[in-house]
């Protein structure tokens, strides 16, 4: 299993999401972040007082995959997310060792989400 995070500019999230549930990847967490870095979007910033640092709004997209399909969905949000433009984002791809159902106990890759 794989799991695939991304970090996203905040106005395109919702294209990015659209274009994953359309291609049939449904189960996702959708976090509002925030982030400090080289490539600041320059039109969506905010000064933090707290780490003196100018501060992109992002989203944060996180979902568990078979491994088989982990190259579709990167594909997929480099696709949708890109606007050819500094603090597009970046995308992770990580093993996962293990799946837990916390109501049934149930194990392995046949929990995660299938197309």
């Amino acid at each position: 299993m794989k799991e695939v995070k991304a970090y996203v500019r905040m106005t395109i999230v919702h294209k990015v999401i659209d274009a994953l549930k359309r291609k049939g990847y449904c189960c996702m967490t959708v976090l509002d972040v925030s982030g400090i870095g080289q490539f600041v979007d320059k039109r969506n910033w905010k000064y933090s007082m707290e780490y003196i640092e100018k501060m992109s709004k992002m989203a944060k997209i996180e979902l568990v995959c078979r491994d088989d399909v982990a190259d579709e969905v990167v594909k997929i949000i480099q696709e949708y997310a890109c606007t050819h433009q500094r603090g597009d984002g970046i995308i992770f791809v990580s093993s996962v060792d293990r799946a837990v159902k916390i109501r049934t106990g149930e194990e392995g890759e046949e929990i995660v989400q299938h197309k």
